[in-house]
C-alpha cells in the first residue's frame, strides 16, 4: 500500500482535531461530503461588487470566482442568499453553507468563529464624507477645511456602520487610540456597504466607512462623497469556512493560489475594483434593480403575458434573456429574430408582423408556448412539465418526443425530465441512438435543449435571489 503524503497527513490530523472540538451546532462537513452531494453551497450577499445583475445577468467578484472554482471542483453552484450581512457566520455555523463567499476582512474575532481562505487582496479602512454643498464653487484647499482628515475630529460624531461588520470594531479601537468616544451607531444587517455610502452622498447619514476598494468605486458614482481620510492600516479580504472543513479550505487554497499565479483572477478583480468607469455604468443598472425591483425594461410586457401562462414573470424573463439578452433587434445565424428569436413563418402563425417590435414578439412567443404546454399538458408536475415545454422552445417538440420514445426503451422515466428524457436528449447527437428505429426525427445537438433548460432554470434562481433581496413584487 501506498503511504500518504505529508499534505493528506496534515489534513486528516485537522480534520480529526476540528471535530473534536466543533460545536453541536456546527455540522461536520468537509469537501468528500460535499462532493458527495454534488453540489457547493455558498453564502453570499446581493450588492453591487460581490453578486449582481447587470442586464439580466448574474454577475460579480465573488460570484465569478464561485464559479470557477465550482467548475475546478466538477460541482454544481448553489447560491445561498445572505439577507442580513450581520448573519454570515451563523448561516455558516449553523450548515446553511459551506463557505461564506463574501468579502470578509479577516479579523481576530472572526478567526475564532472561522477558518479563512489566503487573503485575496488588501485594502484599507477609510471614512465616507460628503463634499460641501457649493463643493463645485470652492478651490481645493477651501474644501480640505471643510472635512474631515485628522480621526480626532470624530470625536462625538455620528458614524453609521453595520453591528457584525470589521469597521464596528475598527471605529471601536479607534475610539481607544485617539482617546475620546465616537458616536458609533449601528444599522440593520441587511443594508450593504454601498447602500449606506449612497445614503451618505444623499444627506441621509453623515459619516460611514468602507474598504477603500469599495468607496472608490461608488466615488466614481457619487461625486460628491470624499473617502480619502484613512482610519486602519492595510487588512486582507478572504473568504470563509468552518474550521470542521480543513480540506475544503486546503482545496480552496491550492485553486487561489493557482488562480494568482495566471491571468484570469487579475482579470476578473479588475472588472470589478480597477475600472472605475465602466463599472459605474454596471453601479446605475444594479442600484436601479434594487430600488425598482426590476430586471428588464420590458418587466411590465412580461409580467402581462406570463400571467396568461400562469408562469412567475421572473422565468419567462430568465428564458427572454437566453434567447436575445434583451435586445429586440437580436438576430441569429438561422434567421430568427427578437426578444423571443422566433423564426418568421413561427411569428406569422402566432400573430406577430414584426419581431423587433417588443410586445409583438413576447406576444407571439408565449402564445407559442401556451400551444407546447397544451402539447404537453399530460406530463405530471407544473415545474417539471415546463422543462419540456423550454426545451420544446429551444429544440423542437419533435426531438423531444424522440428523447421520450428513447426514454422509454432505455427503461427511463419518459415524463420526468430531470435526469431522465435530459439524458435521453443528449444521446440524440450519437448515431448508435439517433439512428434507432424510435427515434424519428434523426440527429439532434442534444447538448443544446440540455444546456438551455438547466441554464434559464438556473438564471432564474439568481432571479429569484434578487427579489428576495430587494422585496421585488410577484
Amino acid at each position: 500500500m501506498r503511504a500518504p503524503t505529508a499534505t493528506k497527513l496534515i489534513c486528516t490530523i485537522a480534520l480529526l482535531l476540528a471535530t473534536s472540538c466543533q460545536s453541536p451546532e456546527s455540522p461536520s462537513v468537509d469537501l468528500a461530503q460535499i462532493a458527495e452531494s454534488g453540489t457547493l453551497k455558498a453564502i453570499i450577499s446581493y450588492s453591487a461588487t460581490s453578486y449582481f445583475l447587470y442586464r439580466g445577468q448574474p454577475m460579480g467578484f465573488d460570484y465569478e470566482l464561485l464559479q470557477r472554482f465550482a467548475e475546478k471542483q466538477k460541482l454544481d453552484l448553489e447560491i445561498v442568499i445572505a439577507r442580513d450581512l450581520d448573519e454570515m457566520m451563523g448561516m455558516l455555523q449553523r450548515g446553511e453553507g459551506d463557505l461564506v463567499a463574501h468579502g470578509l476582512t479577516i479579523t481576530k474575532e472572526r478567526k475564532e468563529q472561522a477558518a479563512f481562505t489566503q487573503f485575496m487582496h488588501k485594502t484599507r479602512q477609510v471614512l465616507v464624507q460628503r463634499k460641501p454643498e457649493n463643493w463645485r464653487d470652492m478651490k481645493l484647499h477651501e474644501i480640505e477645511n471643510e472635512l474631515i482628515r485628522d480621526p480626532h475630529d470624530l470625536i462625538g460624531r455620528q458614524v453609521h456602520v453595520r453591528r457584525m461588520s470589521s469597521y464596528y470594531q475598527r471605529l471601536l479601537h479607534l475610539s481607544e487610540e485617539i482617546g475620546g468616544d465616537i458616536d458609533v451607531q449601528t444599522v440593520s444587517g441587511d443594508l450593504t456597504t454601498e447602500e449606506l455610502i449612497g445614503q451618505v452622498a444623499e444627506s441621509a447619514l453623515e459619516f460611514t466607512v468602507a474598504d477603500h476598494n469599495i468607496a472608490a468605486i461608488n466615488a466614481t458614482y457619487y461625486d460628491n462623497i470624499d473617502i480619502e481620510t484613512r482610519i486602519g492600516a492595510p487588512q486582507r479580504i478572504a473568504w470563509a469556512v468552518r474550521q470542521t472543513s480543513p480540506l475544503l479550505l486546503q482545496a480552496l487554497d491550492d485553486w487561489l493560489a493557482e488562480m494568482m499565479e495566471g491571468s484570469d483572477y487579475y482579470a476578473i478583480y479588475n472588472r470589478y475594483y480597477a475600472k472605475r468607469r465602466s463599472f459605474a455604468r454596471h453601479l446605475r443598472s444594479s442600484q436601479a434593480a434594487i430600488e425598482e425591483g426590476r430586471i428588464s425594461q420590458y418587466d411590465d410586457i412580461i409580467k402581462t403575458h406570463a400571467a396568461k401562462l400562469d408562469w412567475d414573470w421572473r422565468l419567462l424573463a430568465s428564458m427572454i434573456y437566453q434567447e436575445s439578452r434583451f435586445d429586440p433587434e437580436a438576430n441569429s445565424w438561422a434567421g430568427a429574430s427578437g426578444l423571443m428569436q422566433l423564426m418568421p413563418a413561427m411569428a406569422r402563425k402566432f400573430g406577430a408582423d414584426s419581431l423587433s417590435d417588443p410586445e409583438q414578439s413576447i406576444a407571439a412567443g408565449t402564445a407559442y408556448l401556451a400551444y407546447l404546454q397544451n402539447l404537453w399538458r399530460a406530463i405530471p408536475g407544473e415545474d417539471n412539465r415546463r422543462t419540456f415545454v423550454l426545451a420544446s422552445y429551444n429544440v423542437g417538440e419533435n426531438h423531444i418526443a424522440d428523447a421520450r420514445r428513447l426514454a422509454k426503451t432505455l427503461g427511463r422515466n419518459l415524463d420526468l425530465w430531470d435526469d431522465n428524457v435530459e439524458d435521453c436528449v443528449l444521446l440524440l447527437s450519437d448515431p448508435e441512438y439517433f439512428q434507432r428505429d424510435e427515434v424519428r426525427y434523426g440527429f439532434c445537438r442534444g447538448k443544446e435543449p440540455y444546456n438551455y433548460v438547466r441554464q434559464i432554470l438556473d438564471r432564474y434562481e439568481h432571479y429569484n435571489n434578487v427579489a428576495n433581496h430587494v422585496g421585488m413584487e410577484e
